[in-house]
C-alpha cells in the first residue's frame, strides 16, 4: 500500500507525532524496519508496560532512516513498505491498550496473551480485517460491545481471564470458527450463541456452568465441544442431534447419567470421566458407531453391558476407578489398544493379568468365551525343567514366517535346539517373550546379520548383554515388563532401531543412550519411575514421533519440551506434575506442545 499520504497530506488519524527517542529504548529500529518489509512485528517477552507509540504509528510516520536522509535502495523505498498485518505483544506487563490501536487497520492477527489487561479499547472494533485475536491469560472482566464488529474474525481466544458474562451482540461474529472461553467465571452461556453458525470448536471448560442452552444444538458445523470442569448436572437432549460433533468433553462435572446420541454418527471421542454416572445401558452405546475413545473413569458404574461390543471402532476404553466387579467376556472381541481397569473391585480377572496390559486382558476374556473353565494362560503345565526336542521348535514358523518363536514357555533358558533349528534359514524376528529369562541368550548373536525384530518382553531381565547391542539390523525391540533400570551405552550402535518398548520396568531416568539413537521413532517407557527428561537432548531426536511417559514420577514438565515439534503423540497421564493440567492433556499432543511453548522463558 502506498505511503505517499505520510508526506503530502498527513493522515487524519495520525495526530501528534511523538518523539522517537522513547521508542528506540524499547523497540530496536531494526525490528521496525524488518516489520515494514514483512508486515509482522513480534515484541513478546520484552517487559513492556505499555505499547510504544512508534508501534501504533508504524504505518503513518515517516521512518527515522528517511528523516536522517539515509539512502534507500530500490527494494527499501519506505513509502512502498507493507502494512502491519500481524502484531504479537504477548508475555509483557501491559495493563491497558490505547485507542491508537485504530492506526493499524490492516491487522489480521493480534496476539496479546499473558499480560495484565483488565479491558480492551472500544477502538478494537475498527480492526475490520482482524481474523485472529488472542487475549488469553489476562485479567479481563468484560468485553467491549465493539468486538461484535469484527465480522472477519475466525479465532477468538479469551481463556484464563475473569469474565463473568458474555456481552450482547457476540453472536454477530458470523465467521468465527474457534472460540475459547475456558478458565473464566461464566455461569451461563447465552442462547444467542446458536447464531455462531461457522463455529467448529468451542471451549467452555473450567467455568461455573450449571446448564447448557438447548439452542447450542443449532451449531451445525461444531465438531469439538469442551465443557470439562463445570457444574453440569444434565445435558440438553437436543445435543444428541448435533450431526457434526466429533469430540465431546464433559469431564469433571456432576452428571448422573450418560446422554444418548442418536444423531452423533461422527462422534469419535466421548470424555465423561469424574462424574457421578451409575449406569451404562445399551441405548447409551448403540448409536456410537464411530467412537474411538470412551473415557468413563472415576464414576460409579457397577457393570458394563454386553452391548459394549457394538462399538467396533473403539480403540481406548477407560473404566478405571468405578465399582465394576465383572466384565462381559465379549469385551475381548473388541480391537482395543488401551483398556484401563485399575481401581475396580474386579473378582473375575486376576490382578496379575490386569498388570500385564490390555492385550493380555483381552486374550483372557476371549479365552473365557470359548471355555468357561480355566483360561489357556492359567493352565500352562510346562516347567523350566522341560527341555524340548527339535520337533517342539516351531520349524514351520522359521521356514515360512521367518520367525524364531519360543515364547510363553516359562523357561529360564532358551535351549540350544531352538537355535540349531534355524539351520540355513533366514530369520528376521525373534520372540522369546513370556518366559523366566534372567539374561539374553548369548547365541542370539548368531542371527545378527538378519534379525530386525526382537521381543523379550515379560521376562526377568535386569541387564542388557552386549550380544543384543551387536544386532545391527534391529529396528524393533520389545523389553517391556522386565526388571531393567539402565541400558548399556553400547546400544548406540543400533543405528537402525526405530521402536523400543521399555514400559513396566524400573527406570528412574530416561536412559542417556536413547538420546543418541537418532533413528528412533517411537519410545514407549510408561509405568516406570522416571523423574525427569532432557528436552534439549530430545530435540536432537528429529525422527521421534511417539513418546509415552505415562505413569511415571515426573513432577515437572520442562516447557522446552514444546520445541520437540516432530512429536505426534506425547502421553503424560498418570504423573504427579500439576501443570499442564488434565484439561490440557486431554486436548492431545498439539495442544500440549503449544501450551509448553507458550511458557518458555524469554
Amino acid at each position: 500500500m502506498s505511503r505517499l499520504r505520510g508526506v503530502a497530506g498527513r493522515d487524519p488519524r495520525a495526530g501528534f507525532k511523538p518523539d522517537g527517542r522513547d521508542c528506540r529504548a524499547s523497540v530496536p529500529q531494526g525490528l521496525l524496519k524488518a516489520a515494514r518489509k514483512s508486515g509482522q512485528l513480534n515484541l513478546s517477552g520484552r517487559n513492556l508496560s505499555e505499547v510504544p507509540q512508534c508501534v501504533w504509528r508504524i504505518n503513518v510516520d515517516i521512518p527515522e532512516e528517511a528523516n536522517q536522509n539515509l539512502s534507500f535502495s530500490a527494494t527499501e523505498r519506505w513509502w512502498e513498505q507493507t502494512d502491519l498485518t500481524k502484531l504479537i505483544i504477548s508475555n509483557n506487563k501491559l495493563q491497558s491498550l490505547t485507542d491508537d490501536l485504530r492506526l493499524l487497520p490492516a491487522l489480521t492477527v493480534l496476539d496479546i496473551h499473558d499480560n495484565q489487561l483488565t479491558s480492551l479499547p472500544s477502538a478494537i472494533g475498527e480492526l475490520e480485517n482482524l481474523q485472529k485475536l488472542n487475549v488469553s491469560h489476562n485479567k479481563l472482566k468484560t468485553l467491549p460491545e465493539e468486538i461484535a464488529k469484527l465480522r472477519n474474525l475466525k479465532g477468538l481466544y479469551l481463556q484464563h481471564n475473569e469474565l463473568t458474562y458474555i456481552s450482547e451482540g457476540f453472536e454477530q461474529l458470523s465467521n468465527l470458527e474457534d472460540l475459547d472461553l475456558s478458565n473464566n467465571r461464566l455461569a451461563t452461556v447465552p442462547a444467542s450463541f446458536s447464531s455462531l453458525s461457522s463455529l467448529v470448536r468451542l471451549n467452555l471448560s473450567s467455568n461455573q456452568l450449571k446448564n447448557l442452552p438447548a439452542e447450542i444444538s443449532r451449531m451445525k458445523r461444531l465438531k469439538h465441544l469442551d465443557c470439562n470442569s463445570n457444574l453440569l448436572e444434565t445435558i440438553p437432549p437436543e445435543l444428541a442431534g448435533m450431526e457434526s460433533l466429533e469430540l465431546l468433553y464433559l469431564w469433571r462435572n456432576k452428571l448422573r447419567f450418560l446422554p444418548e446420541f442418536p444423531s452423533c454418527r461422527l462422534l469419535k471421542e466421548l470424555h465423561v470421566g469424574e462424574n457421578q454416572i451409575e449406569m451404562l445401558r445399551a441405548e447409551h452405546l448403540k448409536h456410537l458407531n464411530s467412537i474411538l475413545v470412551l473415557d468413563l473413569r472415576d464414576n460409579k458404574l457397577k457393570s458394563v453391558p454386553d452391548e459394549i461390543t457394538l462399538l467396533q471402532s473403539l480403540e481406548r476404553l477407560d473404566l478405571s476407578n468405578n465399582d465394576i466387579s465383572s466384565l462381559p467376556y465379549s469385551l475381548g472381541n473388541l480391537h482395543l489398544k488401551f483398556l484401563a481397569l485399575e481401581g475396580n473391585p474386579l473378582r473375575t480377572i486376576r490382578r496379575e493379568i490386569i498388570n500385564k496390559g490390555t492385550q493380555e486382558v483381552l486374550k483372557y476374556l476371549r479365552s473365557k468365551i470359548k471355555d468357561d473353565g480355566p483360561s489357556q494362560s492359567d493352565s500352562i503345565t510346562e516347567t523350566a525343567m522341560t527341555l524340548p526336542s527339535e520337533s517342539r521348535v516351531n520349524v514351520h514358523a522359521i521356514v515360512t514366517l521367518k520367525i524364531l518363536d519360543y515364547s510363553d514357555k516359562q523357561t529360564t533358558l532358551i535351549p540350544d535346539e531352538v537355535f540349531d533349528a534355524v539351520k540355513s534359514n533366514i530369520v528376521t524376528s525373534i520372540n522369546f517373550s513370556k518366559n523366566q529369562l534372567c539374561e539374553i541368550p548369548k547365541r542370539i548373536i548368531e542371527l545378527k546379520e538378519m534379525v530386525s525384530d526382537v521381543n523379550l518382553s515379560f521376562n526377568k531381565l535386569s541387564f542388557i548383554s552386549l550380544e543384543l547391542c551387536m544386532l545391527h539390523k534391529l529396528t524393533f525391540l520389545d523389553l517391556r515388563n522386565n526388571f531393567l533400570n539402565s541400558l548399556p551405552e553400547e546400544m548406540e550402535s543400533l543405528i537402525r532401531l526405530q521402536v523400543i518398548n521399555l514400559s513396566f520396568n524400573r527406570f528412574k531416568i530416561l536412559p542417556e543412550v536413547l538420546y543418541r539413537i537418532l533413528t528412533l521413532e517411537t519410545v514407549l517407557i510408561s509405568n516406570n519411575q522416571i523423574g525427569s527428561v532432557d528436552p534439549e537432548k530430545m530435540k536432537t531426536m528429529e525422527n521421534l514421533t511417539t513418546l509415552d511417559l505415562q505413569n511415571n514420577d515426573l513432577l515437572h514438565i520442562p516447557p522446552e519440551l514444546g520445541n520437540c515439534v516432530n512429536l505426534r503423540t506425547l502421553l503424560l497421564d498418570g504423573n504427579p506434575f500439576r501443570v499442564p493440567r488434565a484439561a490440557v492433556l486431554m486436548k492431545g499432543t498439539a495442544a500440549i506442545l503449544e501450551y509448553l511453548r507458550d511458557r518458555i522463558p524469554t
